[in-house]
């Protein structure tokens, strides 16, 4: 089982940028699909942006164009930059990992991103 854990959350006003970090403990983060979703009050838990092994990437329609998503392999960290942040993107987000071959998937504990002035 893989063990992630996130940092960088955090008060933010409208507008302004974060970057999360989600850190694996496993030997080849190369081996895995990564993604970051997040969960608001009284919401389902939605899919932010995702990377592939191969570093392809997609991301949801509501922060196309203001979130990033990057991997560093050899840190073993996957890192979400967001940029022009909404008050809607208040909501706790999590990190999952998911093996390129088998069914082994991970979520991290979560970090609190909360957008208001």
């Amino acid at each position: 089982q893989v063990q992630l854990e996130e940092s960088g959350g955090g008060l933010v006003q409208p507008g302004g940028s974060l970057r999360l970090s989600c850190v694996a403990s496993v030997n080849m983060l190369s081996f895995y699909h990564m993604s970051w979703h997040r969960q608001a009050p009284g919401k389902q838990r939605e899919s932010v942006a995702q990377i592939t092994t191969a570093g392809n990437t997609y991301y949801g329609d509501s922060v196309l164009g203001r979130f990033t998503i990057s991997r560093d392999n050899a840190k073993k960290t996957v890192y979400l930059q967001m940029n022009n942040l909404k008050p809607e993107d208040t909501a706790v987000y999590y990190c999952q990992s998911k093996h390129a071959v088998s069914p082994e998937t991970s979520w991290g504990q979560g970090t609190q991103v909360t957008v208001s002035s």
